[in-house]
């Protein structure tokens, strides 16, 4: 599904990543742990095409069989939206739309048909239990209600893999619980791999292999 090798990141004169292999199995749920400061949210911005490596380092970056750092920025841009869903801390909702039409942009970015997105949005709504919000604007909604809504929207266009960062660093127990139970829920039902930057321990156990980042390198990899 996702394999990496000799990944380097510096900005300025920081060297941020520092020559990181990895590889993510189709269908796995991973987790990235480490201290703050260890390269594990920009790893994962390269890993998820939202940022690229240092040229030069003999790098490859390989997703759902695909090479990604020849691709153009308009190649890069339309594999991204097919291919890629995000989850982020803060759930990057727009205020000014409803939880469905929320849902619905990458969808409609991607130029599909407006019934079939709005259609497949309510499915993922209801399996979220968000079937009696969907008009609901984001600050109407709870902060787990929020993110469930993210959660429909990186899955709208049945992307092959999740990146997530944080995704529940920003909810409270019981509600960081559900979200982590979701995911393996969602892996069960869609089949989509998941590949989370975390510091919750119990979100990190419950993944099927964890890398241990340190210094901008994975220094350990178990399970």
């Amino acid at each position: 599904m996702i394999s990496a090798k000799n990944i380097h990141k510096s900005y300025g004169n920081v060297q941020v990543l520092k020559g990181v292999d990895i590889h993510v199995e189709k269908g796995s749920i991973i987790a990235i742990v480490g201290p703050s400061g260890a390269g594990k949210t920009t790893l994962l911005h390269i890993l998820g095409t939202l940022d690229l490596p240092d040229k030069e380092t003999k790098e490859t970056l390989r997703i759902n069989q695909q090479s990604i750092l020849n691709l153009s920025d308009k190649e890069l841009s339309k594999f991204r939206n097919q291919h890629i869903g995000f989850i982020f801390q803060f759930h990057q909702l727009l205020p000014e739309f409803t939880a469905l039409e929320n849902v619905c942009i990458p969808g409609f970015i991607a130029n599909r048909n407006r019934k079939e997105v709005e259609k497949e949005a309510h499915k993922l709504l209801d399996f979220l239990g968000l079937s009696h919000r969907i008009h609901h604007k984001p600050n109407e909604l709870s902060g787990g209600e929020q993110q469930r809504v993210a959660v429909a929207r990186a899955l709208i266009n049945n992307p092959a893999v999740i990146f997530a960062d944080e995704p529940s660093g920003n909810l409270d127990s019981e509600a960081a619980r559900n979200l982590h139970q979701l995911f393996f829920d969602l892996r069960d039902q869609f089949g989509q791999t998941f590949v989370i930057v975390t510091h919750n321990k119990e979100l990190a156990q419950m993944a099927d292999k964890i890398f241990e980042m340190k210094d901008g390198i994975i220094i350990n990899n178990e399970k």
